[in-house]
């Protein structure tokens, strides 16, 4: 998921946040124990960067990050809502319920050496390309940090690092939502790597996942072909249909498929094919609206080749709801901290996977982006992150790990996030999460104004998930 924001400061209308001295002072106890933490965070980067696992088959990277959790004293439940990956660490007790999450999962196929040209670590296996690697361990140093200062008594609450699978196929947070795994957080905090460090203030595209399967009948391609039904010639007919919707969809729609089935040879007219398909807009009722066409364009693709079909939602993801003090919270502290540096030789290794990716070779984006309005229409990008803003006020930002306009889900960013460019957007993140977290804990004013904004904003909305009823898909190796 990619984000570029470099917008002009000025017209958010919110009061400049006054720091007193202990709040200060409480901020620098927190970022200094995330750096005691560095060595540690990035030998777990790099571990779970290694074992590049994809959704719900991330055993050794849960593993790793849950004794990690034990060994600095939070308790860990694991395999909750169904899912043996996915693992809660908390510490503390009472109110406020401070969340932070963390993923792990890698995508397949783009497995890449941490070098600025194209070679595989491992030819056809999956890779970082999201920078996962990152946000797990960022997340998880910052949970400790907090836990610390709650066991010095210098913060009263309860943290909770939530570990959680598969984000970039089915969405394992809105498997921990369905358990009401959520439900007595105060506020949850969120990272993800990018291109720039930024407040997220353009939110996450709404999305639903569904295969659509059609069934004909079989035959003999030559002596007989007049006997079949083609369900190669179904799913032909369903993917030109989608192709000519793309004219008539807002902007802000997506549509993308992958034919998984159509046959295996030639000379049999094959009775099995199988699309899976994403349909994606900025907010739910424009997804909605799309996948009523689409149902239709499926139904019609059977009728052509006279076979039957079916179509099985797998999941979908929500859009994000944004909040200004989240927002304005979040830049405070990121500025505070400041952005990460970058040697001479950083730069080159990113000018380099410019280069490679013919891309302008401009290195990297140093610098916080400023602090800019919510906007109405975000691009292309979804996350399960943006249902837990629905159920949970969500503070969400990005940090630079990567190139600027590096192809992202793609063998570049694996390449950053096993190296030190990753590393050191990794360590701010942690950092800026950890003082937020602080503010959220020791600031209950700055709660209040979240959890009121967030009232208002969910004000009449009734949030629904997309995962079909039963236990999480996870296969069996």
């Amino acid at each position: 998921m990619k984000r570029l924001v470099s917008l002009a400061l000025s017209l958010i209308a919110l009061p400049v946040a006054v720091h007193s001295q202990a709040a200060r002072a409480a901020k620098e106890t927190a970022t200094a124990a995330v750096d005691r933490q560095r060595a540690d965070l990035v030998r777990l980067s790099d571990e779970i960067w290694g074992f590049a696992e994809v959704g719900f088959a991330e055993t050794k990277s849960a593993d790793v990050l849950m004794a990690y959790a034990q060994r600095n004293g939070l308790t860990v439940e694991r395999g909750v809502a169904g899912m043996p990956t996915a693992f809660i660490a908390s510490y503390g007790s009472g109110r406020p319920v401070i969340a932070i999450l963390g993923e792990y999962d890698a995508l397949p196929g783009i497995s890449q050496k941490a070098i600025p040209t194209r070679e595989a670590l491992h030819p056809g296996e999956a890779g970082h390309g999201c920078g996962h690697n990152l946000f797990g361990a960022a997340s998880l140093g910052a949970a400790v940090a907090i836990k610390e200062m709650i066991a010095a008594g210098t913060l009263k609450g309860t943290v909770r690092f939530y570990g959680s699978p598969a984000e970039e196929s089915i969405g394992g947070k809105i498997y921990m939502i369905r358990e009401g795994l959520f439900k007595d957080v105060d506020v949850a905090l969120a990272w993800h790597p990018d291109v720039s460090t930024t407040v997220d203030n353009l939110g996450a595209q709404a999305n639903v996942q569904f295969m659509v399967e059609f069934r004909g009948r079989t035959a003999h391609a030559a002596a007989d072909p007049w006997s079949g039904r083609s369900a190669a010639d179904a799913a032909e007919a369903y993917t030109h249909g989608i192709n000519l919707l793309r004219e008539h969809v807002r902007p802000t729609v997506r549509m993308h498929y992958t034919v998984e089935r159509a046959g295996d040879v030639p000379n049999v007219v094959p009775d099995y094919a199988r699309i899976h398909t994403w349909v994606r807009d900025s907010r739910r009722p424009g997804v909605d609206t799309v996948f009523a066409r689409v149902r239709e364009i499926a139904r019609g693709a059977a009728l052509i080749a006279g076979v039957e079909h079916t179509i099985s939602v797998q999941t979908g993801t929500s859009d994000m709801i944004i909040l200004d003090h989240g927002l304005k919270l979040l830049h405070d502290n990121l500025s505070w901290i400041g952005a990460p540096s970058y040697t001479e030789e950083e730069l080159a290794f990113a000018r380099s996977l410019q280069a490679n990716t013919g891309k302008p070779t401009v290195g990297m984006k140093a610098a916080l982006a400023p602090l800019a309005p919510i906007l109405p229409d975000p691009p292309g990008g979804s996350t399960d992150v943006g249902d837990v803003s629905q159920v949970v006020p969500t503070l969400h930002f990005y940090g630079a790990t990567a190139p600027a306009e590096v192809p992202w889900h793609a063998w570049p960013v694996v390449a950053t996030s096993g190296m030190s460019i990753g590393h050191k957007g990794m360590m701010m993140a942690s950092k800026a999460l950890a003082a937020t977290a602080v503010d959220l804990f020791a600031d209950p004013a700055a709660r209040e104004k979240i959890t009121a904004e967030f009232a208002q904003k969910t004000k009449g909305m009734t949030y629904k998930w997309l995962v079909p009823d039963g236990p999480p898909p996870i296969r069996k190796p």
